[in-house]
């Protein structure tokens, strides 16, 4: 269902768009301009597979009425190619990412079926020079989420009535050709997901028509280019996860269209140069600047982004205290400042975010005591304020009067004493809740297991002891359960057990380490936990064997059951755990040989079954001969490659 609302919404916007391309037939018209059909035949001719086999129907002489090409009635020109690796039934595109939605018109065309052929690799081949000779009337070029390889020749530059360039999830190389900046009526320039390398050519800063300018996810390194403030109807810029390097341009602040601006992810440095003055980037909504290497610190002057709805300022290097006018920033529903080297108080003008859901502040240097005032966040859903220097002592009481908290993060805060039974007010509605690296004492509260739809509890790292309360096994919505490095004792068949009850369910991860738990193993594998991925059991006092049923973990990853005091032979079963990649089991009681069955795990990439009791000769080839010897170590009578050969006696 969820691919079928995105090809809907596909269709409307491209409905949309097409709106404004005056006088196009979908290849009714009766003719074929020879440039145009000498253009497509050379694109054809570049073509190397068709899973669709829409090229493959390329037949004839009447080019308009192929499929994926439109004609103007009026002239007889192509003014559109449409090949999308992912179409819908109605020969409608479907784009795979859409920044400006047209969600409204989802209800409107619930019946579209979609079909997807990108898991085939859709078209492969090349774009030719030829297209840019020939198809002079050419407005619309979309050939995303196929499989064209190359680079982008540079007559594409020719295409000057060119309106819409959408080549994203590609795997097109190379540069980016500089006489894309020659398309004076271009709108759309979309080349997202390929591996384009080099610049962002001066010359781009000419197209003077853009509103859409999607070049995330490639390999583009350099500056941005300082005057790209000169693209007046700019409305989205979306430059992330390439290796860009150099200053934010002062110019940016020209931008006076853009909407959505995405920098992160790149090596971008020095500081945050915008907004100087009251009414610059007078509608940007949402601005990411994450994941780079700025500097300085978060200037007052940001508060005149007075349209600004999710601002991310994370992983940067960014110093000094959170400026009072943050208050200001009436329309702000989300503020990411967490991993920088940020100090001082949070200012109570916060309380004033009448809007705000998400605030994460976490990994910074942020002192307490926090402000009351923050008690009127009534759309507070996610508060993180984890390892900061914030000496909390105890959970603030004012927090379980948010009425729309949902996820809690306060690790690392210097909580102490037991978990405080206030929280038991607002445990039914919380989704996540990270209590971890504090200096907790006394037992979990039995309360915890009667959540209603907690995903996330994470209490590790704390000094937490007794057992795992046995109503665990209703916390039905659990998917991940973090209690490493406590003192809990007893079974752990409560946490093992969790997916009995409801089948199916949601759990993924369960680290029960550096504890002092000594049974339960026995109920690995058994009952409804094939959702399982993560596993980590190692330092613990855990006896007994491993039973047949650990083979039943179809999805698991990673186990690491070291460290502990488990024995009798291995398992045959875990054999049919074809996903795992990480196989720990050092320091146990083991015995027996190591299965035969064992090569079957093709996936391992991390294997230590040193100091057990194994013996017998270690199975040949992979994976186990890309090991080395320190995997097998400590098992006196184990042999063969990586260890010395087996005795022929």
């Amino acid at each position: 269902m969820a691919l079928q609302a995105l090809g809907i919404v596909a269709m409307v916007f491209l409905v949309l768009s097409c709106g404004e391309c005056e006088g196009i037939n979908g290849g009714s018209s009766s003719s074929c301009n020879p440039a145009d059909l000498k253009g497509l035949v050379g694109m054809k001719a570049r073509i190397h597979s068709d899973y669709s086999g829409r090229t493959g129907r390329w037949v004839g002489q009447d080019c308009c009425k192929w499929e994926g090409i439109s004609c103007n009635n009026e002239t007889g020109r192509v003014v559109e190619i449409n090949l999308p690796g992912l179409y819908t039934s109605g020969g409608a595109p479907f784009q795979a990412r859409m920044d400006g939605l047209v969600s409204e018109s989802i209800a409107l065309l619930t019946a579209l079926q979609v079909i997807d052929i990108g898991g085939q690799e859709g078209l492969t081949g090349e774009i030719p020079s030829v297209i840019g000779f020939h198809l002079h009337d050419l407005r619309i070029l979309r050939l995303f989420g196929n499989s064209f390889t190359g680079s982008l020749p540079e007559s594409i530059g020719k295409l000057t009535k060119l309106e819409v360039l959408e080549l994203f999830e590609n795997k097109f190389s190379g540069f980016l050709p500089p006489s894309l900046g020659s398309l004076a009526s271009l709108r759309t320039l979309s080349c997202y997901s390929n591996k384009f390398s080099g610049i962002i050519p001066d010359s781009f800063t000419e197209l003077r028509s853009l509103e859409i300018l999607h070049l995330q996810n490639n390999l583009l390194s350099g500056n941005i280019p300082a005057a790209i403030g000169n693209l007046q109807a700019l409305k989205e810029l979306d430059l992330s996860s390439n290796s860009l390097s150099g200053k934010i341009p002062g110019s940016i602040t020209n931008l006076t269209s853009i909407q959505v601006m995405y920098l992160d992810d790149n090596h971008l440095e020095g500081d945050i140069p915008f907004p100087s003055t009251s009414g610059e980037l007078p509608k940007l909504g949402f601005l990411r600047l994450d994941d780079n290497r700025l500097t300085g610190g978060i200037p007052p002057s940001i508060a005149y982004l007075t349209s600004l709805q999710r601002l991310s300022l994370s992983n940067n290097q960014l110093q000094g205290p959170l400026p009072e006018t943050i208050g200001d920033m009436q329309s702000l529903t989300d503020l990411y400042l967490e991993e920088n080297q940020l100090s001082g108080h949070i200012p109570s003008s916060i309380a004033n975010l009448s809007q705000l859901q998400v605030l994460s502040v976490s990994q910074n240097q942020i002192l307490g005591p926090l402000p009351q005032e923050m008690v009127a966040l009534k759309n507070l859903d996610t508060l993180n304020l984890s390892f900061n220097n914030l000496n909390l002592s105890v959970v603030p009481k004012w927090m379980v009067k948010l009425p729309s908290l949902t996820h809690l993060y306060l690790g690392g805060c210097g909580i102490r004493g037991k978990i405080p039974d206030y929280l038991q007010s607002v445990h039914t509605k919380l989704i996540e809740l990270d209590l971890s690296s504090n200096h907790l004492t006394g037992r979990i509260p039995p309360w915890l297991g009667s959540s209603e739809q907690l995903y996330l509890l994470n209490l590790s790292a704390n000094n937490l002891v007794h057992e795992v309360p046995s109503t665990f096994t209703d916390l039905e919505t659990m998917g991940v359960l973090d209690l490493h490095s406590n003192k809990l004792t007893g079974s752990i068949e409560q946490v093992i057990q969790m997916k009995i009850r409801f089948g199916g369910g949601v759990l993924d991860y369960i680290d029960l380490s550096d504890n002092k738990f000594s049974t339960g193993v026995e109920q690995l594998g058994k009952g409804e936990q094939q959702s399982i991925t993560h596993i980590n059991l190692s330092r613990n006092n855990l006896q007994g064997r491993l039973p047949t049923s650990i083979g039943e973990l179809k999805s698991l990853k990673k186990l690491d059951l070291s460290y502990n005091k488990i024995g009798y032979d291995l398992p045959v079963s875990m054999a049919n755990i074809s996903t795992l990649e990480t196989l720990k089991l050092q320091e146990n009681q083991f015995h027996g040989t190591i299965p035969e069955e064992f090569l079957q795990l093709r996936n391992l990439k991390e294997l230590n079954m040193s100091h057990n009791h194994l013996e017998g000769k270690i199975p040949s080839g992979k994976p186990f001969s890309d090991f080395p010897s320190s995997a097998f170590s400590g098992n006196k009578d184990l042999c063969g490659f990586p260890l010395p050969p087996c005795s022929l006696s």
